[in-house]
């Protein structure tokens, strides 16, 4: 046999497109991480100002003409009020002036992003520097202080999310990408659900109770965790449903390649590109790590858009699975599951 035979008997047209695909994939993980990470800076950060009327409108235009645009300022009436907003998740800072002296106050929240936190010091204490004024620096809803740089939150997501997707790839592997029937569908949705119920109180005991990496309640983090790991398992399953074992490669394409940079994890969503920016809150990522600080640090407010968007993939991938298995499409030979099993 030549060489060229055994290439053909070695590759297959269907394992050529695959590693093809996996190029693809490897180039675009590139572009992702290092498009969203390489040069943070933060651009229309919710700011809040509290003031007496005159000086807060004038340092409101002051800080509205900052090269870059790195605020978004707006009037506060009290220092009170800018706190609330803060774990409202409203804004991310505030800063308050003391009419009677020169040292004035900057509200943070180190929980949504220590990265965040310091850039906002940064630039307020050159604008009051300005004033001859200086900043003290009070932290509204500090991170754990096992919770470096406030990153467990996302690392958290990002293992549900494996876990999700894992799951479904593993059932697809062992007995074909699509469901054969519905009643096959139904289980391996029941064994998805039942997995991430456990993998979601493994991840909040894991954080909580062993590692002391986030407070807030356990219970909150489990169920979140639940529902990420079976969103991300739903939409793989789904995925796996329509366009057989390459929705793997898509699962990962959309959790991992851009779900992850957007995610707002090392750099808050605030100091991301225009494109991560706007796609991470309605990847699960970045709704699962928005919600997870929300539970840790922000007594669990602003989190209804999150679990929406959480729900949305569960509901949305269960359905499409379903649907297409009781449609009664012709299961395929899986190369790949074939080649696992011998």
């Amino acid at each position: 046999m030549s060489l060229v035979d055994e290439l053909k008997s070695a590759v297959t047209p269907r394992a050529a497109l695959l590693v093809v695909g996996v190029f693809a994939l490897q180039l675009l993980f590139i572009t992702s991480y290092v498009g969203a990470l390489h040069n943070p800076k933060p651009v229309d950060v919710p700011f809040g100002v509290v003031a007496p009327e005159r000086v807060a409108d004038r340092l409101v235009g002051q800080l509205e003409k900052l090269p870059g645009d790195p605020l978004d300022p707006r009037a506060v009436a009290s220092a009170d009020e800018a706190r609330d907003k803060i774990l409202n998740r409203e804004i991310d800072g505030a800063l308050v002036v003391d009419p009677a002296g020169r040292t004035d106050t900057l509200l943070v929240a180190s929980g949504g992003g220590t990265v965040l936190s310091s850039a906002l010091e940064k630039i307020t204490t050159r604008v009051v520097a300005t004033q001859q004024r200086t900043v003290r620096t009070v932290d509204v809803a500090p991170a754990s202080p096992q919770d470096f740089d406030g990153l467990s939150a996302f690392y958290l997501v990002v293992g549900w999310c494996v876990g999700g997707y894992i799951c479904a790839a593993i059932l697809a592997i062992s007995a074909g990408s699509r469901p054969a029937n519905r009643e096959r569908a139904v289980i391996r949705l029941g064994v998805l659900a039942v997995y991430s119920v456990l993998g979601g109180l493994g991840g909040a005991v894991i954080v909580g109770p062993i590692l002391n990496a986030l407070p807030g309640s356990v219970a909150a983090l489990w169920g979140l965790g639940t529902l990420v790991v079976f969103a991300v398992g739903a939409a793989t399953l789904a995925l796996q449903s329509v366009f057989g074992i390459v929705g793997i490669g898509l699962a990962i394409l959309l959790v991992v390649v851009l779900g992850n940079p957007s995610a707002g994890g090392a750099f808050p969503a605030p100091m991301l590109p225009p494109f991560w920016k706007a796609i991470g809150p309605a990847l699960p990522p970045g709704a699962g790590t928005w919600a997870a600080r929300s539970i840790a640090y922000f007594k669990g407010n602003d989190m209804t858009a999150s679990m929406l968007v959480l729900s949305a993939w569960a509901v949305v991938g269960s359905a499409v699975t379903l649907v297409l298995a009781s449609m009664g499409r012709k299961q395929e030979a899986d190369p790949i599951a074939a080649e696992v099993e011998r």
